[in-house]
């Protein structure tokens, strides 16, 4: 088994899928927030 060596790993993949997974979990926050808002207008 080969030694593992800390900071020799390339993470950009790894890197560009997080920072996509974050946009998207804070899109969807938003869409629910402001789909919550509309239908508090409505309903009013």
């Amino acid at each position: 088994m080969a030694k593992h060596k800390h900071g020799e790993m390339d993470i950009s993949v790894h890197e560009k899928t997080f920072d996509g997974f974050i946009k998207m979990v804070t899109r969807g926050a938003i869409a629910c927030i402001v789909l919550l808002i509309f239908i508090g207008l409505v309903n009013g």
